[in-house]
């Protein structure tokens, strides 16, 4: 079986060199020459731990292959994954126009028989409205040509989803009729001798299911921050709280992690997606709303108790700022909090200094403001500053040398957004410190 890849994204991409590392002969599709360039060369275009190897191996195979040529890669294969991006409207609404252009592509271009796979989070309705794209564009051809539409939603994590492609804990599918269901059978065999699980389903519920996933993990993360500011009130332990949460299998001990709030590619987008979903479907629904809410306000607490420490003016400080993806293991910056709050320090007039292994370029590029610098290590941008937030937990900040940290500030203030330190221990080491929902060391 031969396979077309529409978008190389993270999720694109990831689908595209895992299936060629499996065997198969794999095309995928970008608009970017500059990206297809790079691409072919070997060299990768997003941050992902083993996506480098995998790329040059199969490139090397020639069973991997970029390209800008819509015909080259709609003829090319009998199976086309659709992934390209689907960006939130300013209504909250996924954006399918990059979703409509890549079915009106294939149907434009197709000769023979397709099976056509969204692998792109989309609303319900969606691949209907592919199905209708590409009969659409067929008739304006006068070309008869079968095809069939799957919904096959992906579940990468940014940062693990090369080990999430090669190794699925579940595969999703929605389809129409056996003949298509027989066809996914095959083209996953791999991945179920490995374990993994198919599921088959109608197509609007495949559609749903990807949606309701992330809405729940957002809600469970959401839920754990209202948690931790209950704490803060009442003199309570937020890691105490989830130790005990986690213990009760119902729970689990997963996305159970007070912080300063989701971010990325998928929560904010889709949370907002299927909130406007049940709007245009007379349906509100309360607890979603009430998640994207939380998680504002999340951010907006912790920055406004960091300036309410260091001061409202920034004018002559400086904050040091460590961790801008939103998450580690990617150098995604999508709805970081990391980038609310340096735009809110740079507001007030402070001056920002910034350390991220991996996304400092991006974020460079995102917030493009002078009074915002970027370094080179973790210790550079700590040169006497005002206080030290932390958006991120990269490893490399999991063990600092704190008494070098306290000499290069000129005031030891931590604002820890992801409690990734021990309170006991900090308040050895005398500097003054401020996490989520647990209570502060040192402060006045």
């Amino acid at each position: 079986m031969k396979i077309s890849v529409f978008g190389t994204g993270y999720v694109g991409l990831a689908t595209g060199v895992c299936f060629a590392d499996m065997g198969y002969t794999v095309v995928c599709l970008d608009i970017d020459p500059e990206k297809v360039n790079k691409l072919n060369l070997g060299i990768p275009t997003i941050f992902e731990p083993g996506l480098e190897e995998l790329l040059k191996r199969n490139l090397a195979a020639e069973r991997l292959s970029f390209t800008t040529d819509y015909k080259k890669a709609v003829d090319a294969s009998d199976i086309l994954f659709i992934a390209v991006g689907t960006p939130s409207d300013e209504n909250g609404s996924a954006n399918l126009s990059y979703v409509v252009s890549a079915a009106e592509s294939i149907g434009q271009f197709m000769t023979s028989k397709k099976t056509i796979m969204t692998k792109s989070t989309v609303p319900v309705g969606t691949n209907f409205l592919i199905k209708k794209t590409i009969s659409e564009t067929l008739k304006k051809r006068n070309a008869q040509i079968e095809f069939d539409i799957v919904s096959n939603p992906e579940f990468l994590r940014e940062g693990t989803a090369i080990q999430d492609c090669l190794n699925p804990d579940r595969i999703v599918v929605g389809v129409e009729h056996e003949r298509a269901a027989k066809v996914i059978r095959r083209l996953y065999e791999p991945f179920i001798k490995n374990g993994a699980k198919m599921i088959e389903m109608d197509i609007s519920s495949a559609e749903v299911t990807k949606y309701a996933a992330n809405a729940f993990l957002a809600t469970k993360i959401s839920i754990m921050n209202e948690f931790s500011r209950l704490c803060d009130k009442v003199g309570a332990n937020i890691e105490n709280v989830r130790i005990g949460l986690s213990a009760d299998h119902r729970i689990g001990p997963h996305f159970i992690y007070a912080g300063v709030g989701y971010g990325g590619s998928c929560f904010p987008k889709d949370v907002k997606a299927l909130i406007h979903t049940g709007q245009t479907h007379d349906e509100q629904l309360h607890i979603l709303e009430a998640v994207e809410k939380t998680n504002q306000y999340q951010r907006q607490r912790f920055v406004e108790r960091i300036l309410s420490r260091i001061g409202k003016t920034g004018q002559g400080k400086k904050v040091a700022v460590w961790g801008v993806a939103f998450k580690p293991g990617t150098d995604d910056i999508r709805e970081s909090p990391s980038l609310y709050a340096i735009e809110k320090f740079v507001e007030a007039g402070y001056t920002v200094e910034a350390y991220d292994p991996v996304a400092a370029e991006n974020a460079r590029v995102s917030l493009n403001s002078k009074q915002v610098t970027f370094k080179s290590s973790q210790d550079e941008v700590l040169n006497d500053a005002d206080v030290l937030c932390i958006f991120t937990e990269w490893k490399s900040f999991l063990q600092p040398d704190f008494p070098k940290l306290k000499k290069l500030m000129k005031k030891p203030i931590v604002f820890d957004g992801r409690n990734i330190y021990d309170p006991e221990f900090i308040k050895e080491t005398g500097i003054e410190y401020h996490s989520i929902g647990r209570p502060s060391i040192g402060a006045p």
